[in-house]
This record gives C-alpha cells, sequence and structure tokens, in this order.
C-alpha cells in the first residue's frame, strides 16, 4: 500500500520554455526507493511509467542554474535551459554545441510580429 502512496501525483511540473506537462511524484534530490542514488539539484521526478521497476524514476526538470526558470532541457554538471545555453554557448565544450544544433530553441518572437528597427 505504501507504494500507491510513493506514486500518487504530488502536482504537475511545467517546462516554462516548451511547456511539456506531467505529474510528478517528488521535488527534490533523493528520489523515493533509490539506494545511493543523488541527484545534483533539486529535481522534479516521476516515477518511470515505462517499467514496474520502482526503483526507475524519471527527471522531469529542475530550475536553470542561471535564469532560474523550471525547465526540462539540459543538464550539463548544472541544469541550464536553451536560452541560456544560447547565450554562453562558448562555454560549453563541442559535444554540448553539436547537441544543441539538433535542438530547437523557441523564438521570442512568433513569424506573425515582424522585427522593430528604430
Amino acid at each position: 500500500m505504501a507504494s500507491h502512496a510513493e506514486s500518487r501525483p504530488l502536482g504537475v511540473f511545467e517546462c516554462e520554455l516548451c511547456t511539456l506537462t506531467a505529474p510528478y511524484s517528488y521535488v527534490g534530490q533523493k528520489p523515493p526507493n533509490t539506494q545511493s542514488m543523488v541527484l545534483l539539484e533539486e529535481s522534479y521526478v516521476m516515477k518511470d511509467p515505462f517499467t514496474s521497476d520502482k526503483d526507475r524514476f524519471l527527471v522531469l526538470g529542475s530550475r536553470c542554474s542561471l535564469c532560474s526558470r523550471l525547465e526540462c532541457s539540459l543538464f550539463y554538471s548544472k541544469r541550464f535551459c536553451l536560452p541560456c545555453v544560447q547565450e554562453n554557448i562558448s562555454a560549453f565544450p563541442q559535444e554540448i554545441r553539436q547537441d544543441l544544433e539538433k535542438r530547437k530553441v523557441p523564438s521570442k518572437r512568433t513569424p506573425s510580429q515582424p522585427g522593430s528597427r528604430t
């Protein structure tokens, strides 16, 4: 019965960048049912829905270490949202730069909003 209570969602995680939503069952650095696992940041976690193994979990996201937005994006020693990675791209190794090229960063301007020139 304890496992049923542990799997109940505490709330809904929503990424401030891509608006991904998912129910989370834990917030912190040591997810339940893990023996020696300690996350490097306070994270929103859910039980892995693709396995019956109660020790498996998915990290949904955390706050960006630079701007504090709640994000699901990139982890490289700390959590970084994609706009912050773009702004600081030279500080990341080549592997991260290559991975970023595969991702799309949402534009702050929609195509219907023309750029303003003053």
